[in-house]
């Protein structure tokens, strides 16, 4: 059962640490080709929070959200592995910062089909931050160190 449960992490790590190396590698001045694709959201995002809160919100530098996003998948995927619930909170840490700004459906019509594309991916991080939450809870029910209970030995008279 170890086994599994070891291939089981790796093969669910390897989601978050190929895709850290994959923008390590792209990384760049710019931020990369996800700087491209995250600076428009985060404008929409700033907006719609300045407009809610009724104050400016400050400009946040693209490329040390992406250094952010970078360290959180690729540490915490690599911890997770070998079963480390600081790495899982590492990874839930990064989906909960990224899911609703990278994954925008509720800014567009249900019409579009970006709508449906986005709403879809959004869907399968919620399931990742689920079976994370799965894994937090799993680790945590099961007591660390199981006490055995001594048998009293026989008096003999």
């Amino acid at each position: 059962m170890g086994f599994f449960s070891f291939l089981g992490r790796v093969l669910f790590a390897s989601l978050f640490i190929l895709s850290a190396w994959q923008m390590f590698n792209e990384f760049d001045a710019t931020g990369g080709p996800i700087a491209k694709e995250l600076t428009p959201k985060l404008n929409v995002l700033r907006g719609n929070l300045s407009l809610k809160l009724g104050v400016a919100v400050p400009q946040l530098d693209v490329r040390q959200l992406i250094a952010t996003i970078i360290f959180l998948k690729g540490v915490g995927g690599i911890l997770f592995v070998f079963g480390s619930t600081f790495g899982s909170f590492l990874l839930l840490s990064h989906l909960a910062l990224t899911t609703p700004i990278l994954y925008d459906f509720y800014n567009y019509s249900p019409k579009r089909p970006e709508h449906s594309l986005l709403l879809n991916d959004f869907v399968q991080n919620v399931a990742l931050f689920g079976a994370l939450l799965f894994f937090v809870g799993m680790k945590n029910s099961i007591p660390r160190r199981q006490l055995r209970k001594k048998n009293p030995k026989a008096k003999t008279n």
